[in-house]
């Protein structure tokens, strides 16, 4: 164990964080100044629901930054919507949004967006079916 500037014991080899700031690595470095995913500007919805594709590189893979391969991982064992991955990742919904539009383009992951309310079925009719189903 050693001590960081702020005196705080932290374990060495330990990623460089500020006991009382947080990580001290910026979410603009983390995406390269971009602020929207991908050169069409793709937006991802809190609840839009990210598979990890089959075409998704290895754990081990060091073409993707630490914080792409962690958004991976988190995909691995199940679909995960954006806000739970945000949640895992303890990144800003925004940061993961531009990471999400890079592993998209490079084909590591799907993404399923929400149904529009505007498509979604009349609930009038939804209770007309209900009530059809009863009376059988």
């Amino acid at each position: 164990m050693t001590e960081d500037t702020t005196g705080t014991p932290r374990e060495q080899g330990s990623q460089w964080y500020d006991g009382e700031a947080g990580p001290l690595v910026r979410p603009y470095a983390m995406t390269g100044g971009r602020t929207r995913p991908g050169p069409t500007g793709v937006r991802f919805d809190l609840i839009a629901l990210v598979t990890l594709d089959a075409a998704a590189p290895a754990d081990n893979d060091t073409a993707l930054g630490p914080e792409h391969r962690a958004l991976i991982e988190l995909c691995r064992p199940e679909t995960q919507s954006v806000a739970e991955l945000a949640a895992g990742a303890d990144l800003p919904v925004g940061v993961v949004r531009v990471l999400l539009g890079d592993l998209l383009e490079l084909g590591c992951v799907t993404v399923s967006r929400p149904v529009p309310p505007a498509q979604l079925p009349d609930e009038r009719i939804l209770r007309e079916v209900i009530e059809g189903l009863r009376a059988l």
